[in-house]
């Protein structure tokens, strides 16, 4: 009979005997301390537990984070059974009678089984192989709990139908709960004993614990059961007590394993990053562990070429010298060595162009023509028959012992791979580079300009293709390069949670879905039409990793747990917006949902010219009616009018600023054309279109029809149109550089 895992531990929690760690164990997530980057209100692991809808997890993360007990959690708030294995322990014929076990849950109780492996990267290829056709056909979803990397010491195929969260060690602030919590727990803990701890231990225990939550409630355990009480009856802890109950910090590092490559990697980006000190931490760090010194030689000649290069081109000769001189003298003097080479590379000018060679690269595996120009080819074989290197200019018969020649294939010609930096040694050569590499391009210009054949005719051109591209999607790149310039260097966390205010499309929520996969994604949308327009385009999502759409004003944003805050938020601003009388309490509320390091990104467009103004600047040629006319000259005044938000636009920046952002407005222009067709008609005059509705308000009926017939006699025709954009960057700490703009703006057309 299979023993439920409830019943298993609840037995355990009562267990007075058990270790303090294990009757400490949370029992909900009320309870359960740290990971706040995975479990924290509106993230997507405590949204998947809450709705039941965990399916298939990987659990990654150092010992004593909470890996088992927040599998022992799911459990809790699971309606599936719950089963476990250890890997070490288990094998093949374990695993077959849990899936026996889990196929009769569904015929008998159509009951699904959550199968729970701890130290799942122990199993071997055969045993996950074995438990992958179960895990794909849902006969049992997986929780696995691991401190390896699963993406390295996990069945590919098991990770690809899997969600992996990463377990961080804890944090000091999380200790210190834990620490008060079994001081306190007259059940589970020590509330039932007078203990006192002095600061220096307190501080001793957490600081040697190095996140590790078992390790310090086994530290203090043990500090507690060999200590007597004293006269008064109460125990004291000493910061002598604490350094004999832990007395050595775990310094977590496998040569195989993640350790391994997270701190070469944090040791290769102090080089490049120029941190000496930083530089030598992370080398002490791998000496201490027993790192090879080889294998950080081998990687530092490596930065020598990538980080350095050709900004200081002795880089790598210091290196190889300090290798060479390192197995010479040999431990531990030829620490020396390699302490030396490290600090060079911090120290030296920095130049990553040689990483033009991979551009090459993609050149040559891409271009479909690479045939070698004539004047390069070897001339010693067949100069007479072909001309094969007739033309070639000898460079050492010039002055300079240079000459314009063009050494690219012919489609080739004008490409740059190579982009030198302005420090060091290249820094040094860069003018007389550049000056020759413009020679060779205006001599090719030249050339194309006599010979324009060549780059219209020529099929496999991929100047002439990248054209012909650019035009067919170009409205899909003017939106991607707005999307872009939107979200640029915003520094994204993979657990942030991300509120998009008015989101009319999905079109802005995809940097957010793609950037924060941990946390979570709400969209606030104003009418019911749009959210059940999004919902339509989020069915090929998984619902656990689809946004949240909130519909309704901005009363609805209090109906999420109060705990939810949001990192960042996301907002197209239009001119109703600005002048929406809920303005105030809209970002009221949204401000008081926020972290206190949380930013804004904010996006107000508008065009230079009305519809009206527009139309008459295509019209300057045609012939029209008096009455048209007037209509049309009339409409440009109003327009102005229309388009005028300044006043709305300061509002609204003092408005932010009195709330406690500080802001930062970047202003750029964009020139675009917009073909007059039914799609752009029903932007303007569809029936319930903004500027139809401004219509009503100053123009007869009569006169919108005829503005309607003006704008279908030009459909097929092209406007050309210039945008007026403006970024609002806000954040909660940094130092105000708001500098209120001249321009005003909102997107009309």
């Amino acid at each position: 009979m299979d023993q439920d895992l409830f019943e298993y531990h609840g037995e355990q929690e009562l267990n007075q005997h058990a270790p303090l760690a294990d009757r400490l164990r949370p029992r909900n997530l009320d309870e359960f301390v740290g990971q706040d980057s995975i479990l924290a209100e509106g993230r997507l692991l405590r949204r998947a537990i809450s709705s039941d809808r965990v399916g298939n997890l990987l659990l990654h993360g150092p010992p004593g984070v909470g890996k088992t007990t927040l599998a022992r959690i799911i459990a809790r708030h699971t309606r599936a059974h719950f089963s476990s294995l250890n890997a070490v322990l288990a094998g093949v014929k374990e695993l077959r009678q849990e899936v026996d076990s889990a196929k009769k849950r569904i015929q008998r109780y159509s009951l699904r089984t959550i199968l729970f492996i701890d130290e799942v990267h122990r199993f071997n290829s055969i045993q996950q192989d074995a438990l992958l056709p179960w895990v794909e056909n849902g006969t049992v979803s997986l929780i696995g709990a691991t401190t390896e990397n699963p993406y390295f010491e996990v069945n590919k195929a098991l990770v690809s139908r899997s969600k992996v969260f990463r377990l961080q060690p804890l944090q000091a602030s999380d200790l210190k709960s834990l620490l008060q919590r079994a001081l306190q727990d007259p059940e589970r803990g020590y509330g039932n004993r007078q203990i006192r701890l002095t600061e220096d231990a307190i501080n001793h225990l957490i600081d040697i614990s190095n996140g590790d939550a078992r390790s310090l409630l086994n530290a203090l355990e043990l500090a507690v059961e060999s200590s007597s009480p004293d006269k008064d009856g109460i125990i004291q802890i000493s910061l002598a007590i604490a350094e004999e109950s832990i007395q050595e910090r775990a310094v977590l590092y496998d040569k195989q394993g993640d350790a391994h490559y997270d701190t070469i990697s944090a040791f290769i980006k102090s080089l490049r990053g120029s941190d000496p000190d930083a530089a030598l931490f992370w080398l002490a760090r791998m000496i201490e562990a027993g790192e090879s010194p080889r294998f950080i030689f081998r990687r530092m000649l490596i930065a020598a070429s990538e980080d350095i290069g050709l900004a200081d081109p002795q880089a790598i000769v210091v290196v190889e010298a300090c290798a060479s001189a390192f197995e010479r003298v040999g431990l531990p003097e030829g620490l020396y060595s390699l302490a030396q080479a490290s600090l060079y590379l911090a120290s030296a000018e920095k130049s990553n162009s040689i990483c033009g060679f991979w551009e090459a690269l993609k050149s040559v595996q891409s271009a479909q023509s690479q045939n070698i120009p004539r004047h390069l080819r070897d001339a010693s074989r067949d100069k007479d028959k072909f001309g094969d290197g007739v033309g070639y200019l000898y460079p050492h018969a010039f002055k300079n012992n240079w000459i314009v020649q063009q050494y690219l294939p012919t489609t080739l010609q004008g490409e740059i791979f190579w982009r030198p930096s302005m420090h060091g040694w290249e820094g040094e050569r860069r003018p007389v580079m550049m000056a020759r590499r413009a020679a060779q391009l205006a001599a090719a210009d030249e050339s194309t300009q006599q010979y324009p054949l060549l780059m219209s005719d020529d099929p496999e051109n991929p100047v002439l293709e990248k054209w012909f591209k650019r035009q067919i999607s170009q409205e899909g790149e003017r939106l991607q390069h707005l999307r872009e310039k939107f979200w640029d260097n915003v520094n994204w966390q993979r657990n942030h949670r991300v509120l998009i205010v008015g989101g009319r499309s999905l079109l802005w929520a995809i940097d957010p879905l793609l950037s924060v996969p941990e946390g979570g994604v709400t969209i606030l949308i104003e009418l019911k039409e749009t959210k059940d327009k999004l919902n339509d385009q989020l069915q090929i999502l998984d619902p656990i990793t689809r946004p949240t759409l909130l519909q309704g004003d901005y009363s609805v944003i209090n109906k999420l747990p109060e705990t939810q805050k949001f990192e960042l938020i996301g907002s197209r601003i239009s001119k109703a917006d600005l002048r929406n009388p809920h303005i105030k309490i809209l970002w009221e509320t949204i401000t008081s949902r926020c972290t206190s390091n949380a930013k804004i990104r904010l996006l107000i467009s508008r065009p230079d010219l009305g519809p009206a103004n527009a139309l008459l600047d295509l019209l300057k040629e045609s012939t029209l009616g008096d009455q048209e006319k007037e209509l049309l000259f009339s409409l440009t005044k109003k327009e102005e009018t229309w388009l005028s938000q300044k006043k709305q636009e300061n509002n609204f920046y003092s408005l932010l600023e009195n709330l406690g952002w500080n802001l930062q407005v970047e202003e750029w222009e964009e020139k675009t054309s917009l073909n007059i067709d039914r799609r752009l008609f029903m932007r303007w005059m569809g029936k319930n279109s903004q500027y139809r509705e401004l219509l009503k308000k100053e123009i007869t009926p009569e006169n919108i029809k005829i503005l309607e017939k003006i704008i279908s006699s030009l459909f097929g025709r092209t406007l050309n149109q210039r945008l007026i954009h403006k970024r609002v960057a806000a954040c909660r700490q940094a130092k105000s550089n708001h500098k209120m703009p001249k321009e005003d703006s909102d997107l009309l057309i």
